[in-house]
């Protein structure tokens, strides 16, 4: 904790890789903390994973039972929000709102002067008298215009009892202790109040804020979320847990993308719009689309259409050299006077229109407020020209079936996440990222864009005796393997020696949701199996699978209950994961892999591309999964490795195919190279070493 105070003093960031049940949140908020409220900053903390966020809100109340702090949790507006309103019409409702208070209130002063001036004229005043009539005018001209609002406006009646009325007792409420979003959407429900906008405007200088990484990683909720703090960047201390996440996260969110329908919508919008500039707009916006559809219609081979299904599926339109293929074919159909100026025409008009659309709307002339597509399309378009052949940017078309048939959509993904991180992380005061796998550090610190961030790694902080990680010696489960049923024979008989001489439940992962479904179909041993499924609440899975006591959990190593989730004690005392899981190695993929190659490979080294892209995230996926079972100094387990590309005494033989060395030092250590028919016997002596068969053993 010291150096985590003594870093933020210093204004450094810090990279905290502490194993899973280590406490690495108590022990970065604390002296967070303890610093930011010395200094006057404010801490926020955030994950993306749910249960982190219930986890923080327990030791939020832990500190608060200790120290009292104002804390807050945040969410946003669409789960909190009582009459089911999207972004921009809440934001319209605001205003015409707000617009109706303030104008009882100047009545309301106007009356208060009318009256004193009323006073004056009865002792004689003239001027006085002169003076109220003009007052009076006022008042019934503000009176018409009340009125009026309050018949064809629209206003929220929650947000205006927020106004006007007294919210001391909900703030008092608030801050007694660490209350959730539902919490706060119940109290309000019940006063007819708008939980949300008292949130935001009781987040002005707290000590503590709990919220999800898209309020800092998306630029545009970043500076309205820092505004609501009322703090400048430099005053705001940002804690990411699951920090290896933050990578794929602000990839995620700097992604741009523009549909085919958002197209369609532009121009039939121009084609109703009287106004010289819609020629213009159409311009562009319709040789976008044609360029569009062009594309993806050309990159069709025989039967590829039909076989299109509702998922969005990838269209790969990058070249070596020169602009990609959809840009070529968008000048090509353009067919204006002159390209930039029609743009410019075509993003002021739809920031014209949108602005026309957003006054209907508190006016009361439509009930809902009209999004503008062609403002969307314009500055889209506008994007994709300037960015699509920056280092780092990937330009890829989407396509899917819809009930209409095939559609597209443009985008634009962003391979590198410094681009995103990098400037967050400048203008912050100091960042923590505490996560169970974040090294190699000289990685994370490239793919996040660091400045010399202080490096802290606690490794496994329990007794080793509690522990065994078994590398076991079965095939390399490589695409090629899989569907062999000699492999399959030898990895489902491993799987359920593992699960047999379990005394307890037992995790299984898998690198995809299909190889899980496939082991959980042959698993044909006594301990009652769960699937884990796409789509299927994990919470009520993982709850169901700990209620039991001789169970196992077929799960993809790519879902939610491979990191972020508790199996304490006697929930898992095993986990076993199966397989190397490697990401899909698409397209995209490829992207990714150049770009990390050209940022941090010497003269582009394809192995540094590799390294960073793939193997390294990979290797943390099962490390995470590792770190489910073993939680505490009291708790102990064992882990299984099912695939020879984890074990030591094949690395030389396997080479580059090995992920053994992407191991840290001190966990490969721990890797016991074993046969498949030698792992019950060693499973069997090490929980009997543990004590923990409460009765007879299995029989090997």
């Amino acid at each position: 904790m010291g150096r985590i105070r003594e870093a933020l003093v210093e204004e450094r960031d810090v990279l905290f890789e502490g194993a899973c049940g280590t406490g690495k949140t108590l022990a970065s908020l604390v002296p967070a903390l303890e610093y930011g409220r010395a200094a006057g900053k404010t801490v926020v903390i955030t994950t993306n994973v749910h249960q982190q966020t219930r986890q923080f809100i327990e030791e939020a109340r832990a500190i608060n039972a200790q120290e009292p702090i104002r804390s807050v949790v945040f969410r946003g507006k669409a789960s909190m929000c009582h009459i089911d309103v999207g972004y921009e019409e809440c934001q319209a409702l605001r205003d015409t709102t707000r617009e109706l208070v303030d104008k009882q209130q100047d009545i309301a002063e106007l009356e208060q002067r009318e009256e004193e001036l009323l006073d004056a004229s009865k002792e004689g005043n003239g001027e006085a008298a002169e003076a109220r009539g003009a007052v009076m005018e006022e008042l019934d001209d503000l009176e018409t215009s009340i009125e009026a609002l309050q018949e064809e406006r629209n206003i929220c009646d929650r947000y205006y009892n927020n106004l006007t009325g007294n919210t001391d007792e909900f703030y008092s409420w608030l801050y007694e202790d660490v209350r959730t979003p539902d919490d706060i959407y119940e109290y309000a429900h019940e006063a007819n109040l708008c939980g949300y906008e008292l949130l935001k405007d009781g987040m002005e200088g707290v000590d503590l804020v709990v919220c999800n990484y898209h309020h800092l990683l998306d630029p545009m909720i970043r500076e309205q979320f820092f505004r609501w703090l009322g703090r400048d960047p430099e005053d705001i201390i940002v804690v990411f847990d699951e920090a290896h996440n933050v990578a794929d996260a602000a990839r995620d969110h700097a992604t741009r993308t523009l549909a085919e329908r958002t197209l369609d919508g532009a121009l039939d919008e121009l084609d109703e719009c009287d106004d010289a500039r819609a020629e213009s707009a159409a311009n562009v916006v319709g040789a976008f689309r044609t360029a569009l559809v062009d594309t993806y219609e050309d990159s069709f081979g025989f039967g590829e259409r039909e076989a299109v299904d509702e998922e969005w599926e990838d269209v790969s339109i990058d070249r070596e050299e020169g602009r990609d293929e959809l840009s070529v074919a968008f000048l090509q159909a353009y067919t204006g006077q002159g390209f930039d100026t029609d743009l410019e025409e075509a993003l002021a008009l739809g920031e014209e229109l949108d602005r026309r659309y957003e006054q209907a709307y508190k006016d009361g002339e439509t009930t809902t407020r009209k999004e503008c597509p062609t403002l969307t399309a314009a500055a889209f378009i506008e994007e994709w020209m300037e960015s699509s052949v920056e280092p780092g940017q990937y330009p890829v078309l989407g396509v899917r079936r819809t009930e209409t048939g095939v559609v597209g959509r443009a985008e634009l993904y962003t391979c590198l996440p410094r681009q995103v991180t990098e400037p967050l992380f400048e203008e912050l005061h100091a960042t923590i990222l505490m996560s169970a796998t974040l090294r190699p550090f000289d990685v994370t610190e490239d793919v996040l864009g660091l400045d010399d961030p202080l490096t802290m790694a606690y490794g496994e902080q329990f007794p080793e005796e509690r522990r065994r990680t078994y590398a076991v010696e079965t095939p390399a489960l490589f695409a090629s393997k899989r569907d062999d049923p000699t492999v399959q024979e030898t990895v489902g008989e491993t799987i359920e020696d593992a699960v047999r001489f379990t005394p307890g439940n037992t995790l299984a992962f898998f690198p995809s949701y299909a190889e899980a479904e496939r082991y959980y179909h042959r698993f044909s041993g006594d301990s009652t199996p769960y699937l884990d499924e796409p789509g299927k609440r994990a919470e009520e899975l993982r709850q169901e699978f700990v209620d039991d006591d001789d169970a196992v959990l077929f799960t993809s190593l790519w879902g939610t209950l491979a990191e972020g989730v508790s199996f304490d004690d006697d929930d898992a005392r095993s986990v076993v994961v199966v397989g190397v899981p490697y990401p899909h190695l698409d397209d995209r993929m490829e992207a990714v892999q150049r770009a990390y190659a050209g940022a941090f490979g010497e003269d582009g080294d394809d192995d540094a591309g590799w390294r960073y892209a793939v193997e390294i995230p990979t290797v943390r996926k099962t490390r995470q999964a590792l770190g489910r079972v073993i939680r505490s100094p009291e708790d102990f387990g064992a882990r299984v490795l099912i695939d020879e590309r984890y074990m030591a005494s094949n690395h030389a033989e396997l080479g580059d195919y090995s992920v053994y060395p992407s191991f840290p030092a001190e966990e490969r250590s721990e890797h016991i190279d074993i046969a498949p028919e030698k792992l019950k016997f060693a499973m069997l002596n090490f929980y009997t070493d543990m004590d923990s068969w409460g009765g007879d053993p299995p029989t090997p």
